[in-house]
């Protein structure tokens, strides 16, 4: 039984909460280091081909979501690519950083908006709660993931860590 997601919009900031059933320092773990990621980043039906990870402050996180799954259409075969410059690191406590679309070179795409991203993960009798806090520069920039199904996307990836550290503990 995973436990729901609960989310919130304040304008231009995006606070997404939730309990995972494993211990804070491995939902940690899940979260900064390649061998994790590349097991559950993503919405369902697409892979992480390229994950990789300086996990430092000023250091950063360069990847490409691919779709695997012909039943998405036209998305099959789509790369999207992103990339995280970590501000701050406090392990296994929070993370912060500004998470851009990029193209395979790491170049960040202009008109796209980037999110400020603090993840903080706080102990729980049942685990750990995760909380997500993404500030946008605008509330049209929040708007513009919004309508591009973001909800989802996240929905399905915290569904594959849930699964990720179920099978792994």
């Amino acid at each position: 039984m995973t436990s729901q997601m609960v989310s919130k919009v304040e304008e231009n900031v995006l606070i997404l909460e939730r309990e995972f059933k494993a211990p804070r320092e491995l939902v940690f773990q899940a979260f900064s280091q390649a061998e994790h990621l590349k097991h559950w980043w993503g919405p369902n039906g697409w892979s992480l081909p390229v994950c990789n990870v300086d996990f430092r402050e000023g250091g950063v996180w360069h990847y490409c979501m691919k779709c695997e799954d012909k039943n998405q259409g036209d998305f099959y075969g789509m790369e999207s690519w992103g990339k995280a410059v970590y501000r701050e690191i406090i392990a296994p406590e929070k993370i912060v950083y500004v998470d851009y679309f990029s193209d395979s070179e790491g170049n960040e795409a202009e008109n796209m908006p980037s999110t400020l991203v603090t993840l903080t993960f706080i102990e729980t009798e049942n685990g750990t709660k995760l909380i997500n806090r993404g500030e946008y520069a605008s509330a049209d920039g929040l708007k513009q993931v919004m309508d591009m199904g973001m909800m989802q996307g996240i929905t399905e990836t915290w569904n594959r860590l849930a699964e990720h550290l179920e099978s792994i503990q």
